[in-house]
């Protein structure tokens, strides 16, 4: 299938090919049709399958045929969970509208709020925001919403998790009723299709690879270890990687600025990202781990959405998230677009629950390799009731014709009727 297929328009096709790509990914395919027919949509994808242009290149056209800017007014809305994945978005939406005069603009916290006051004054076709910073601009009255048509909750899991149910129960009481709606989640948990339910009027569904949550083209393990001893084994793992950039996730503010101390102390440029971090801060550190001045990027979870670094190898869980869905997000950093990555996961005995957790939404266990001089002490015990990790199938050898008693010539191999 090409883009010319999908009844984009010329617009949004010459600005696909401007960025170089050639044909649509599964989720595109299969999204796009439906969100140019007005339809609602549910959409279990990875992150790194190209689901942002899944419903960013539909909508630009949606709204260059019937959206009228007013002041304070919106037309489309995107809700993300981070001010990183808001940036990212808005970004893509620059890039796709480059051949239309539709204006978007992005709100997010961390920031002042008068200059997008100023920004939303002469109303934008399509937002792009946080769902806590449009709360604080709607009760200022800097943005309305009796024009809008058109809603997106993107990393929906994720802003669940992140404890913004209170926040996206008071906007979806606040937005108009009769819209269209398109949910993007990369995991459909119980609360996810819950939020589906109350939101969505007869969506389509569409689930990529159910069979398997995380990316194929990530290779996970995970190394059993002392929690004591986590950083010497990742500063041991980080030597045999010969300089590769990684990507590192704890848990705490705290955590990542202890580790970047210590990793620091034994010779390796790093860059953090949590967020007691400014925003011009997160970005100077994150442009410098893209641009390579940085060999390490250690963050929290504010770094498993929006991060779209094209080139990762590595992704180190240093601690494994507190919730389970963080994981596949964290590990979808790496393996993006057509690439192979590797996940590299710290597991010491008190992190059991979570890795509980973990395998069970992934329904295998992630493989375990002990490293030399780091066996633990205290040994790590295997999830109940898990599928074993999965091994390459190895092909069947082609079984000898049986000869037959009676007749040596007729021969025939077992299940199929001699001739």
């Amino acid at each position: 299938m090409k883009f010319d297929e999908l009844g984009l328009s010329a617009g949004i096709q010459q600005a696909f090919a401007d960025a170089g790509y050639l044909t649509p990914t599964p989720v595109q395919s299969k999204t796009i049709p439906l969100v140019l027919q007005g339809k609602d949509v549910m959409v279990a994808a990875q992150t790194g399958t190209g689901k942002t242009a899944s419903f960013v290149a539909p909508m630009l056209d949606l709204l260059s045929t019937s959206a009228r800017r007013r002041s304070n007014q919106i037309n489309a809305l995107i809700l993300v969970p981070t001010r990183e994945l808001a940036i990212q978005v808005h970004q893509s939406i620059r890039d796709y509208a480059i051949n239309s005069e539709l204006r978007s603009a992005v709100v997010y916290g961390g920031v002042k709020i008068n200059p997008q006051m100023m920004t939303l004054r002469g109303g934008v076709h399509l937002l792009v925001a946080t769902p806590g910073r449009l709360l604080d601009l709607h009760q200022q009255n800097a943005v309305k919403f009796d024009q809008l048509s058109l809603l997106v909750l993107d990393e929906a899991d994720r802003m669940l998790s992140l404890g913004f149910a209170h926040e996206m129960s008071q906007l979806l009481r606040i937005l108009p009723s009769k819209r269209q709606t398109l949910l993007f989640s990369a995991t459909l948990s119980t609360q996810v299709k819950t939020l589906a339910a109350q939101i969505l009027k007869n969506p389509a569904e569409i689930t990529l690879s159910p069979e398997r949550i995380a990316a194929v083209k990530i290779d996970q393990w995970l190394a059993p270890v002392d929690k004591k001893r986590k950083t010497a084994l990742l500063l041991a793992l980080l030597a045999k990687k010969s300089g590769k950039q990684a990507l590192v996730f704890v848990n705490t503010k705290n955590a990542a600025d202890v580790l970047a101390k210590n990793l620091t102390k034994a010779g390796h440029s790093i860059a953090v990202i949590h967020g007691d971090k400014s925003q011009a801060v997160r970005l100077r550190n994150l442009n410098e781990f893209k641009t390579g001045k940085s060999q390490l990027l250690i963050g929290t979870d504010v770094a498993s959405r929006g991060l779209d670094i094209s080139n990762l190898p590595l992704v180190v869980n240093f601690d494994l998230p507190k919730v389970a869905e963080d994981y596949v997000h964290r590990i979808g950093r790496t393996g993006r677009a057509s690439k192979t990555g590797e996940a590299i996961s710290l597991v010491s005995a008190d992190d059991y629950e979570k890795l509980r957790n973990i395998e069970q939404l992934l329904q295998e266990l992630i493989r375990r390799e002990s490293v030399a001089g780091f066996e633990p002490i205290t040994t790590v015990p295997e999830s109940q009731g898990v599928p074993s990790p999965r091994k390459p199938k190895k092909p069947k050898k082609p079984k000898k014709p049986k000869k037959s008693a009676t007749n040596p010539s007729n021969t025939h191999n077992p299940g199929e009727s001699p001739r």
